[in-house]
């Protein structure tokens, strides 16, 4: 390996590991409870450090999702080398997320997935930094469309709303799970949403069924 890649590994491991020790402080005290200092204490770290790897205290908990932020532009240039459009390649992909209880579909009970979206989800600071996160999975996703839909806007709208039918379906997956349905009992109804939702979206976007 190049000694560009081994620094790269090294830098990937840092990002993991100060991110999975602040999730773990803010999981027992609460975002707002535990400072930026706190943590790169906690890391062994600067807290100049720190900011050159999370330029925001947000940023130490959504690092967790991150590597999901270009997901779907991810399957949808895979399937487009396959030969396969893009909603059904979409849709293939979110149900064998469910079947696989993949945390980033809302349906998983495990108790350090659910600490960890009850934080996002119950921090108002994070939440509005996870508007960012949306905001470029929507921009990754349309730049993947464009070749499938007549003009940029076109494939920023469609990019909008596939992104806004996988959080919604998630959120839902998420919220019932919180308030102590057993996931085995979520699964099927998930399953059957997320067939309806993507049905919707193949009816209004025909060009990418």
């Amino acid at each position: 390996m190049s000694e560009t890649g081994l620094r790269e590994r090294k830098r990937q491991r840092m990002y993991q590991a100060v991110s999975d020790i602040a999730v773990r402080l803010f999981m027992e005290r609460g975002f707002d409870a535990v400072s930026v200092a706190e943590v790169a204490a906690a890391a062994e770290i600067s807290k100049p450090t720190l900011f050159r790897y999370f330029p925001a205290k947000e940023d130490l908990v959504l690092h967790r999702i991150a590597d999901h932020e270009q997901e779907a532009a991810r399957v949808v240039t895979a399937a487009r080398a396959e030969g396969v459009a893009a909603l059904p390649a979409l849709r293939r992909h979110f149900l064998a997320g469910l079947a696989a209880a993949d945390p980033v579909t809302g349906l998983n009970d495990h108790p350090n997935v659910r600490a960890f979206y009850d934080l996002l989800y119950g921090t108002p600071s994070l939440v509005a930094r996870l508007h960012g996160y949306l905001e470029r999975s929507e921009a990754s996703l349309a730049d993947a469309l464009g070749d499938d839909l007549p003009s940029a806007l076109e494939a920023r709208l469609a990019a909008g709303q596939i992104i806004a039918v996988r959080r919604i379906l998630a959120e839902e997956n998420w919220r019932r799970i919180a308030a102590g349905e057993r996931m085995e009992d979520v699964r099927e109804d998930a399953q059957t949403a997320a067939e309806r939702a993507f049905a919707m979206l193949a009816a209004g976007l025909p060009q990418l069924g």
